[in-house]
Formats: C-alpha cells, structure tokens, sequence
C-alpha cells in the first residue's frame, strides 16, 4: 500500500500505538502530524522519521483543548497543504475505582481526554478531509466496553471506548456521501505504556475474581500483541485497500475478549 502525497495527523503519535502508526505510514510515503502531549517526545519521533527520509511535523497539543487542537490541525494543513486521514488514537486510562470512590474530577478527565479528544479531532480534521474529496478516520477504541466487562472500576474509561464505537457507526453514515471512511480499531493486551497512565484503587470492592489458568490470550499462550501489529490494521482500514469498509469496529487481540468478556 502507498501513501505518496498523502497527509495523516495521529494523536498520541508519540509513544505506543501511535508512535508506531506514524513510522508504519511515514515508510510508505505518508507526511504524517506527530501530535502528543510532551515536546521532547514528539520531537523524537519526528526526528526518527525524517532521519528514514520521511516527512512529519511535531504538533504538541492537549487533545481535550479546543484552542490546542485548531491549531495543530491549522498548522499541519498549513505545513502541507492537506489532510487525507485523521487517526484518532489518543487516551488514557484514567482512574479505575468503583463507582462512588471515583471523583469527578478524575471522571472527567478520563472523558475528556478520550472522547472530548476524539470529538476535537473529528470536528476540527474532517472539514480538511471534505475538502480534499475523501479520506478516511480510524479511532482507537479497547476491548473494554466493547466486549470486555470485567476489569474492576473502569467504568469512565469503558464508556468512553463504547462511546467511541457508537461515534464510528453515527459517522459512518454522515460521512459516507463525502467519501470518508470511518472505522474503529478495538485492540486488546498490547505492549505499550498506556498503563503508567492508571491509577487503581481498591479493584478488590468493584471487581468478581476470575482466573484463567491457560492464560487471556488464547491464540498467543497468554502473550500481548505488538504495537505494530495494531498499525499494520491502522494502515489497512486508511488505505484504498479498505475502500469498501467503514462503520466498522476491529477488534485486535488474539481471541483474548471472547474468553474473559
């Protein structure tokens, strides 16, 4: 698949998932928007990808900030001209406690980073993408809320990934007639450090024990996938390969959420 001339912002873009989605496109000739939370970061990656000879932009930005992600989306547009994919892979997991420990300030942040995030990013992107004459948007989702329940206190973050693939399905439809495409990636246990960013408090009164003896992912022997391995599905759903796919929702892990849904 080739991306020659194309323009992809990814959120979350520097570190995990992200980060690996953003050297997936940059090798098949996508300029790709680095945006992420810390300069140095992003910084690194971008560094990464025009020393293979790619080309990329450091967009630093908070993405629950309307002013933020206007103008990382004006600056990239302005950067190169146009935007073609818009992937929406920004979260956290937020605090996991049961439901009346958990405060609202710890709500809404997780809230506010992954589905206001995901909202600023759609809203201020796809008119770049209407403008171009189609493209396509994948946003990062989980298996929890989808169709994992089991994992103790994490409701505001499960709800926001439901929240997600409900978004995916409306969209796909408003979206359809201007060509863009809209599909939701669900991955399960993948090696990245999205867990330095929970905090967990007293699983043991919100969660049911459960043990797996086998281990949670069957196809694997119990062992995460990659975040590569994500960005390779990311890279399928924005190519022209997927052109007759959207309102779709992938889920990525192994047959792990069959077993311990």
């Amino acid at each position: 698949m080739s991306f020659n001339g194309k323009v992809a912002l990814v959120t979350g873009g520097s570190s995990g998932i992200g980060r690996a989605t953003v050297l997936r496109l940059a090798r098949e000739g996508c300029a790709v928007g680095v945006l992420g939370h810390t300069q140095a970061k992003v910084d690194e990656v971008v560094e990464q990808v025009r020393t293979s000879g790619g080309r990329a932009l450091a967009l630093q930005a908070d993405v629950a900030s309307e002013h933020d992600m206007k103008a990382a989306i004006d600056r990239l547009v302005g950067e190169f001209g146009r935007l073609d994919f818009l992937f929406a892979n920004a979260g956290i997991n937020g605090v996991w406690a049961p439901i009346d420990e958990i405060t609202p300030e710890e709500w809404d942040r997780t809230i506010n980073t992954n589905l206001r995030g995901t909202y600023l990013t759609l809203h201020y992107g796809v008119p770049h993408l209407k403008q171009a004459g189609g493209g396509a948007v994948v946003i990062t989702a989980s298996v929890n809320g989808t169709r994992v329940f089991s994992n103790a206190g994490a409701t505001a973050y499960s709800s926001t990934k439901a929240a997600q693939v409900a978004m995916t399905q409306m969209l796909a439809l408003e979206l359809a007639k201007f060509r863009i495409r809209v599909n939701v990636v669900c991955p399960g246990a993948i090696e990245t450090a999205i867990d330095d960013s929970t905090t967990h408090r007293d699983p043991e009164v919100a969660g049911e024990p459960v043990e797996y003896p086998e281990g949670e992912i069957p196809l694997t022997d119990g062992e995460p996938g990659s975040s590569e391995e994500v960005a390779e599905l990311v890279a399928f759903l924005l190519s022209d390969r997927a052109r007759h796919i959207t309102g779709t929702p992938v889920w990525i892990d192994g047959a792990e959420s069959l077993l311990v849904g």
